[in-house]
C-alpha cells in the first residue's frame, strides 16, 4: 500500500510502499512531481529498479545528460554516473568522493539541469547518508537587512575551489590552477536571490564552495555573507538527513535544494547510480559535475 509522509516540516517527502509499476499510474507520478516541487526533494524507499528503468523515470522529468568523463559512465547507459568507492577486478568502478560538501548542483554553469535522481544500488544505513535543505527555507530565515542587501545582487560563481587536480596540472602554482581553471571553466553570474517557477518563493541560489563571492561586497562582506549562509544551511533542525536503505530513489530540485554527501565507513561499499536531469526543450550536452 502506498503511503506518503513529510521527511521534515522545511524539505523532503517521503512514498513507501512503490514499485515501478505502480508508478505506471499516471496519478501517483503526477502526486509525486507535485511533491518534488513543493518540497524539494522526494524519496521512494525501497524501489527495485533497472537501469533501463531509472533512465525511463528520469525521461518522465526531463533529458537525461550523458556525464562528461565517459570512465565514470555506466559502461551500458551513458546516461547514469556511477558514484562508487568499491573496486572490480582492482578497478574503481565508479568516482569517489561526489559532493562531500555543502552546495547546489552545477551553479557554476550558465544553466544547470533542474533536477538530479539518485540510486541507491548498493548503499550502508550506517554511514554515507545524505544531507538536504531547502534554498527556499534558508532564505525565509535571513535577517530583513540581508533580505534586503542581498535583493539585487548578483553572485559569481566558479568551480575553481572545487576541481580536482588532474595529471596535467602537476606542477602548477596555486595561482595558475586558478587561472587554469577559470580558462577552461569560466566563471557565471547568477542573482543572489531567485524565484522558484513553481510555488513563486524566492530561495538564496549559491553557496561558498561554488562562488567566489558577491558582486560589489568587499571580502569583509563576502566572508559575513558566506557565514551566515553556512550557519542557516547547516541548521541540524531545518535539515533531512536521508539514511539510506538498499534501492532508495531520491530525486531533488537542484536550484532549491542544497545537500552535502557525508562520509562512508572504512572498509564499507557504496555505490549510487545518478542521472542528471535537463529541461525536455534544452539542447542535450554532457554534464560535468565536479568531483572531490
Amino acid at each position: 500500500m502506498t503511503q506518503k509522509k513529510l521527511s521534515t516540516p522545511f524539505v523532503g517527502a517521503e512514498f513507501t510502499g512503490v514499485d515501478y509499476d505502480a508508478l505506471q499510474d499516471p496519478a501517483l507520478w503526477a502526486e509525486l512531481v507535485e511533491s518534488l516541487h513543493a518540497h524539494d526533494v522526494v524519496v521512494v524507499r525501497s524501489i527495485d529498479l533497472t537501469p533501463e528503468q531509472q533512465i525511463e523515470l528520469a525521461k518522465r522529468l526531463g533529458r537525461p545528460v550523458p556525464f562528461v568523463i565517459s570512465k565514470y559512465r555506466h559502461p551500458e547507459y551513458e546516461e547514469i554516473m556511477i558514484s562508487s568507492n568499491e573496486q572490480k577486478d582492482g578497478k574503481p568502478v565508479g568516482v569517489a568522493r561526489v559532493g562531500n560538501f555543502w552546495h547546489q548542483d552545477s551553479t557554476f554553469v550558465a544553466d544547470p539541469a533542474p533536477f538530479t535522481m539518485l540510486y541507491g544500488f548498493n548503499v550502508p544505513s550506517t554511514s554515507g547518508h545524505t544531507k538536504f535543505a531547502s534554498a527556499k527555507d534558508v532564505y525565509d530565515r535571513l535577517p530583513e537587512e540581508w533580505k534586503a542587501r542581498l535583493a539585487d545582487k548578483t553572485g559569481n560563481h566558479t568551480v575553481s575551489k572545487r576541481l580536482r587536480i588532474r595529471p596535467e596540472h602537476v606542477g602548477l602554482s596555486v595561482a595558475e590552477f586558478r587561472a587554469q581553471a577559470d580558462f577552461e571553466h569560466p566563471p557565471v553570474q547568477h542573482p543572489v536571490i531567485l524565484k522558484d517557477e513553481e510555488s513563486g518563493r524566492p530561495y538564496v541560489y549559491g553557496s561558498r564552495e561554488y562562488m567566489a563571492g558577491v558582486e560589489g561586497f568587499d571580502p569583509n562582506e563576502d566572508e559575513a555573507f558566506f557565514s551566515l549562509l553556512d550557519e542557516l544551511i547547516t541548521d541540524e533542525s531545518h535539515v533531512y538527513t536521508h539514511q539510506w536503505t538498499p534501492h532508495d530513489l531520491v530525486i531533488w530540485k537542484t536550484r532549491t535544494t542544497y545537500h552535502i554527501a557525508t562520509e562512508v565507513e572504512p572498509g564499507v561499499g557504496r555505490t549510487v547510480h545518478r542521472v542528471s536531469i535537463e529541461s525536455a526543450d534544452s539542447e542535450a550536452a554532457p554534464v560535468e559535475e565536479r568531483v572531490q
